[in-house]
């Protein structure tokens, strides 16, 4: 009886793992393709391109929360739960990196959008708390913090791209031209290719959700937060995997820190689309928990790119990633004691 209650909806979110874990993989390949013909340095590629690519996900299973499937909750969650998990990636990257650690091998140049990371996160939390105490302002349905929200990012892209242009340099790590079988506009098709794949799927996934929070009985923050978050970064996990098994480990941190920020602008994008009000006042405050959160595994992060901490904890991953880790730990409880 469980199974045929529970099934349908579990094996419809499997699916869209494979799919977007399929593309995700096709998404590094050319993308370190696109890299090499372009001659662009690999984590510029990481932060722009493939991080934009990769939140896709996120942006289209946003859009269709709050437009469609008019899930608010879901659309938060997923926005704020992704980038805890790609913060959890970063822990993971330096568990399978072997010899130095990740923040020994990786340029300091992250911190920059890292720090940019730390700021848009923690306003939207900051947002949050206002909204749910009645202090907001807005223009119409759309709230004041989604226009500062735009201005930041825009201000985050117009920064990087001059550090990134004054110190290419240091960031061009990707490899000789390994695929001359492939043109650059064949290369190009098909990284858009592996693209509009992982935007059929992610389409799919506020409703996979929505089926999931109703026959478990679980609240929409809850499986916004951690199931469809986590569909959603199997993205930014294949891409930055792969990306650090061919040497471009910081194109692998580059999209992942980039990921982080498209998903506050994605938040923003959101709110364009709920027309029944600012949408931060009509979420969960739950979901401050999980932008704090990211804020202290970002902080931490910083930390460990500036002070370059030297060994590991039982040969497993340094100081630095065990507490961010723990932190990931705490959020995920914190989720789970509100659904009880």
């Amino acid at each position: 009886m469980l199974i045929s209650t529970y099934a349908s909806p579990w094996l419809e979110f499997l699916l869209c793992l494979i799919i977007i874990g399929y593309a995700g993989v096709k998404l590094s390949v050319f993308g370190d393709v696109i890299a090499d013909k372009t001659g662009l340095g690999g984590s510029w590629v990481g932060l722009i391109m493939l991080a934009t690519v990769t939140s896709l996900p996120e942006l289209v299973t946003g859009v269709i929360s709050v437009s469609v499937a008019g899930l608010p909750d879901i659309a938060v969650g997923n926005v704020l739960g992704a980038c805890v998990m790609n913060l959890f990636i970063f822990v993971l990257l330096d568990f399978l990196h072997r010899g130095e650690s990740v923040f020994q091998k990786s340029s300091q140049g992250h911190i920059l959008s890292a720090s940019f990371g730390v700021l848009m996160i923690s306003f939207v939390g900051f947002s949050l708390l206002l909204s749910h105490h009645g202090y907001q302002l807005s223009f119409g349905y759309v709230g004041l913090y989604t226009f500062i929200i735009v201005i930041m990012y825009s201000v985050m892209v117009r920064s990087v791209f001059y550090y990134e242009k004054k110190h290419m340099a240091a960031f061009a790590d990707h490899a000789p031209d390994r695929r001359p079988d492939l043109s650059l506009f064949q290369s190009v098709a098909r990284f858009a290719a592996a693209a509009i794949v992982v935007v059929v799927a992610a389409t799919a996934l506020p409703f996979v959700g929505e089926h999931i929070a109703q026959d478990m009985g679980w609240h929409q923050s809850f499986v916004g937060t951690i199931f469809i978050a986590f569909a959603t970064t199997i993205p930014e996990l294949v891409v930055s995997i792969a990306a650090m098994r061919i040497g471009a480990l910081n194109m692998a941190l580059a999209n992942l820190l980039g990921s982080n920020l498209f998903n506050i602008f994605i938040l923003a994008i959101d709110d364009v689309f709920y027309t029944r009000g600012p949408l931060l006042a009509h979420v969960s405050p739950v979901h401050g928990v999980s932008a704090f959160s990211a804020v202290m595994m970002i902080s931490l992060a910083i930390i460990g790119l500036f002070y370059r901490p030297n060994g590991r904890v039982l040969y497993t991953v340094g100081w630095t990633s065990l507490f961010m880790f723990a932190v990931y730990l705490f959020n995920t409880y914190i989720l789970y004691l509100y659904e009880h």
